[in-house]
């Protein structure tokens, strides 16, 4: 099998595709003949940049991305992003159903200043459960209504993307720490109950990476010196070191792996 058209007349949906993880995914399944269905949110301006890279990635390969600036978290969004896409993907297509979506809420739970708090700049339940949504439980949605759809390949691939920030303490990162763990959980429910349907489902934890989103969590810059350091390699993981391994869990040699959660940081968590 060519390898640089082993993909070719399959089809990837990916959840958050302008930026980081999701783009570098879409770059590289693109190069390898799969056609991708890309969601995001952004402005006019940066939509409009988006669109340029996305038509010249696809020109490039020969591939088709159709690109979806809608609010893949809304019920009517996603209801009406099945609709379109079944009248343009075949049934049965759907080789791989990216989560790659970043948004949360980035506040503590306490103001450590023992001042009286203002309570708009702490962490609320409704903050948690928004995140929790966005970062987790919005793939059970989005899976299920693929599968509804009669979308998925007969052996297609479910991955999202963890942090190490699920596991250790990261200042203002609570409530995306506490979506990244009910991510974990749920995957590997997810891994058990829809093998029936010939789908696996995998973690992706990566290493500290430079993308837009890690770049609002208070103290970046700190964990930005010390992962350097605590790298084997002594660099900072690239959204490319983890595209790579997308594509590896797509192909054919990576059936067999399903419910892992699989370390991309050149070994920084060792340390």
């Amino acid at each position: 099998m060519d390898k640089k058209l082993q993909f070719s007349g399959l089809w990837a949906v990916i959840l958050g595709g302008s930026s980081g993880f999701g783009f570098a995914a879409v770059e590289k399944l693109s190069t390898h003949g799969m056609n991708i269905a890309v969601l995001y949110r952004e402005t006019s301006a940066a939509e409009k940049l988006a669109k340029e890279k996305f038509t010249a990635i696809a020109k490039l390969n020969s591939t088709t991305i159709l690109p979806y600036n809608i609010n893949a978290l809304d019920n009517t969004g996603r209801a009406s992003f099945i609709r379109e896409f079944t009248a343009l993907a075949p049934k049965h297509s759907v080789k791989l159903l990216l989560h790659s979506i970043a948004r949360g809420n980035l506040k503590p739970l306490i103001n450590n200043a023992k001042k009286r708090s203002d309570v708009y700049s702490l962490l609320s339940a409704d903050d948690i459960q928004l995140t929790s949504y966005a970062m987790s439980t919005s793939l059970l949605d989005w899976t299920r209504s693929i599968l509804q759809a009669d979308l998925f390949h007969e052996d297609g691939r479910i991955i999202s993307l963890t942090s190490e920030g699920a596991h250790k303490y990261w200042d203002g990162y609570a409530a995306v720490s506490i979506a990244k763990s009910s991510l974990e959980s749920l995957a590997k429910y997810m891994a058990v109950e829809f093998s029936n349907y010939g789908l696996k489902t995998n973690i992706i934890q990566a290493g500290i990476t430079e993308t837009t989103s890690f770049k609002l969590i208070p103290g970046n810059e700190k964990l930005v010196e010390l992962n350097t350091k605590r790298n084997p390699f002594g660099r900072m993981t690239k959204p490319e070191d983890v595209s790579g391994v997308i594509y590896l869990l797509c192909t054919d040699e990576a059936r067999w792996i399903n419910g892992a959660l699989i370390h991309v940081d050149g070994g920084e968590h060792c340390r």
